[in-house]
């Protein structure tokens, strides 16, 4: 995938999936606090950061497909 143009500036096609995949990331977040589901968590960065890993490779493999 090609560069993005933005008023000038070249961006990586992986910084607006970053972009899309943290916005996820944080209602996912907000979700888990909501419910309480946190407290099952040992480590709440750990977790929350492999949950961005996670949510980024699904948002590259969804618009990489074919």
């Amino acid at each position: 995938m090609k560069e993005v143009n933005f008023f000038g500036v070249f961006l990586s096609p992986l910084l607006i999936w970053s972009l899309a995949a943290f916005l996820l990331v944080l209602a996912l977040r907000a979700g888990l606090a909501y419910y309480g589901l946190y407290r099952f968590v040992w480590h709440r960065s750990l977790f929350d950061l492999s949950l961005f890993i996670l949510i980024l490779a699904l948002v590259v493999m969804i618009v990489m497909v074919p």
